[in-house]
């Protein structure tokens, strides 16, 4: 009897195993991660801080760590510990540590879309804006003493203030820019050249010597080291520059660029195709360069190619200053790492000197930001180490052991990034091919097979402008729904700002009230203008002749003319 009591007992049990198994495990991790941390704080912590990030190029780690240790020589009671996570995870990482609850106090944000990053930054993001406008305490005695925090960066924390959200959310701790690097060593050999070429079609000249030469083993040079990851470099910093004309015709809304709704109302009434100058010479030096790229490049990732390059099978490859510290520890002792800018076509050039108007312009802006997390038990421990990350010494210390450029005025940036100064006149792309997800990946697709030479230009453009007038009309519907559906949660952020605006002291008030009205003006009564605009130029089709954004009728002409020769100015230029 008790066996067969003891077997019902069992049986009774069992269904519910998994489940005992999986709390048992469960318990047995918290557990675990309680203990780590608890073992991990040195003696006299009173509050523990974590940071996570996706930087795992060399250095990183390393100037974090010196920075977190001259942080806790001024406030031993704090320990700060880093959470690194690779960049392929980073994303999914990133949404399951915010939805859980469980992430880190200090978070770089990024590796999702940028409306989902806005998501999460309007929910799970501490705003910055109550400690932007006052100074960092550990300026003092440097000439951003008494400055105001935001006013102490090179970009005056533009990239950490979200239009969408009216808030400063994030502290950029680095700077970033991107050149060519190449074997000095490499190219003096296989070329006779001892700097690399500035010109554009020397350095087509000079890949094809490359590309003629071979190593012992009898195996080519590589002109340039690329992969799918590498190629996007190439086209926003050399290629997209050629079709910023494309402004002049499609900027409907006058704002300096081109949107993926403006070009498809060109597209569609036919202001614009693929035929047009820009966007031709645009595929003709795509495929120039990828005739220069390895075999196989479109399905390589990024380590693929930076392998070939350390290996010294390659002499270019195009990445950023996060690259830059990597790529000098594998040439250490083997051969001399140069930079160069892009190679530029000439006014002269006999394809592309009408139509190029001159180099891509670089907005510089903070990068490796940094939110503080609304979940953080500590907010204003947290801010004041990114206050101390951002004081003029200190980032010049992190820059300098990473290899960055600094995000501070005044910090001086490492030797070896003379190069990477950022270009702060220039033109840049107006060629926003893909309104929707159906579009982009079929672009992608198409653009690829192009680059390998699979299909031709007149092949690309039958299919893409096929795919584009079946599937776009939707995706730029849906731009116009997508705006609609976030009036819900607009509206429900107006409130809480209005009841913010309505309790606040009255030294406040103003500033509360005036970011209210912006955002009722932006978000409300403004959201469907732009889009029932575009609408209307796509019901009238084709356009007349005197419609377009930066065209003059003949009265304005006439009287810039009549105000000219009162001046005395006319007749001055051709």
């Amino acid at each position: 009897m008790a066996a067969e009591g003891n077997a019902g007992w069992w049986s009774r049990l069992r269904p519910y195993g998994p489940v005992v198994a999986i709390g048992l495990v469960f318990s047995w991790s918290v557990l675990a991660i309680a203990t780590y941390r608890r073992e991990e704080a040195p003696a006299g912590t009173v509050v523990t801080l974590r940071m996570g990030h996706w930087q795992l190029e060399n250095g990183v780690r390393e100037g974090l760590n010196n920075l977190i240790a001259a942080y806790r020589e001024l406030h031993p009671e704090v320990n700060i510990v880093q959470d690194p996570v690779p960049e392929s995870t980073y994303g999914t990482w990133l949404t399951t540590q915010l939805m859980g609850g469980t992430a880190p106090d200090m978070l770089e944000m990024g590796m999702v879309s940028y409306q989902v990053m806005l998501g999460y930054y309007s929910r799970y993001a501490l705003p910055l804006s109550p400690w932007v406008g006052q100074p960092n305490p550990y300026n003092a005695g440097t000439e951003l003493d008494g400055v105001p925090w935001r006013q102490t960066f090179q970009d005056g924390m533009r990239g950490a203030y979200l239009s969408e959200l009216q808030e400063y959310m994030n502290v950029p701790l680095s700077q970033f820019g991107v050149r060519i690097f190449y074997n000095r060593d490499l190219l003096l050999r296989l070329t006779g050249r001892h700097q690399a070429p500035s010109d554009y079609r020397e350095f087509l000249a000079v890949c094809d010597t490359i590309s003629q030469q071979r190593n012992t083993r009898g195996e080519p040079y590589v002109p340039i080291a690329s992969s799918a990851y590498h190629v996007n470099m190439w086209q926003v910093l050399m290629i997209d520059p050629l079709t910023y004309g494309a402004f002049r015709i499609a900027d409907f809304n006058r704002d300096g660029s081109v949107g993926v709704d403006e070009f498809y109302v060109a597209l569609m009434t036919g202001r614009l195709g693929l035929d047009y100058p820009g966007y031709a010479a645009w595929f003709a030096m795509l495929r120039q360069l990828s005739r220069r790229f390895q075999p196989g490049w479109t399905g390589l990732g990024r380590d693929e190619a930076v392998f070939l390059f350390a290996q010294q099978r390659a002499v270019f490859i195009t990445t950023g200053t996060w690259d830059a510290g990597s790529l000098r520890d594998q040439a250490a002792g083997a051969f001399e790492l140069g930079i160069m800018d892009f190679p530029l076509p000439g006014r002269d050039d006999p394809e592309f000197g009408r139509i190029f108007e001159g180099p891509v312009y670089e907005r510089p802006e903070g990068g490796f930001p940094f939110a503080v997390i609304r979940t953080c038990r500590h907010p204003e421990v947290a801010v004041d180490f990114l206050r101390f990350a951002t004081s003029q010494r200190r980032n010049e210390q992190l820059n300098q052991t990473v290899g960055w450029i600094p995000s501070v005025r005044g910090a001086r940036m490492p030797a070896a990034l003379a190069g990477f100064q950022p270009h702060l006149e220039g033109v840049y792309g107006a060629m926003a091919m893909a309104p929707g997800g159906n579009t982009a990946i079929k672009w992608t697709q198409l653009v690829s097979l192009f680059s390998i030479e699979q299909i031709d230009f007149h092949e690309l453009a039958q299919n893409y402008g096929a795919y584009y007038r079946r599937y776009a009309p939707e995706e730029f519907a849906e731009i116009g729904r997508n705006a609609r559906r976030a009036m819900a949660s607009d509206e429900q952020l107006l409130a809480v700002l209005r009841r913010r605006a309505q309790a606040a002291p009255p030294a406040q008030q103003a500033a509360l009230w005036a970011k209210y009205r912006i955002l009722t003006t932006d978000r409300l009564i403004l959201r469907d203008l732009p889009h029932d605009r575009l609408r209307r130029l796509l019901a009238a089709g084709p356009p007349r002749g005197d419609d377009a954004p930066y065209a003059l009728r003949p009265t304005a002409l006439a009287n810039a003319r009549r105000l000219a020769l009162a001046d005395g100015t006319a007749g001055a230029r051709p």
